[in-house]
């Protein structure tokens, strides 16, 4: 193979992102294009129902709840470009690594238990 072709896949992790894991409540900064030249972020905050960690296609999936209780799952790469910062707002327990559980509850039943976090 070329040396260009291994350093595709040999690149460095995007490590300006938090650790993130099931359960996490998150705020994903998007860039998508509007129109032909015009580029805008945009915000999905939500739940991390899914993670998959292998290699350079590492990915994500937040589900939040749209309006009128409608649920919307979008899922991300974890090393994209258009990725534009990650924050973290809260953990939870959680017993499972896929959360799919989620998607047939609504209201309180939907949520998680916070996992608290004291900074010493």
């Amino acid at each position: 193979m070329s040396d260009l072709l291994l350093k595709t896949f040999d690149s460095e992790e995007n490590t300006k992102h938090p650790e993130l894991h099931s359960g996490d409540n998150v705020t994903v900064y998007v860039r998508i294009n509007v129109g032909e030249r015009n580029e805008r972020v945009q915000m999905v905050r939500g739940v991390v129902i899914r993670l998959r960690n292998s290699g350079d296609n590492r990915n994500f999936t937040v589900r939040r709840i749209a309006s009128n209780g409608i649920g919307v799952e979008r899922t991300f790469l974890l090393n994209s470009p258009r990725i534009e910062k990650i924050e973290v707002h809260r953990h939870a327990y959680v017993r499972r690594a896929n959360l799919y559980f989620l998607r047939g509850r609504t209201g309180k039943s939907a949520r998680l238990r916070e996992k608290r976090v004291f900074n010493k």
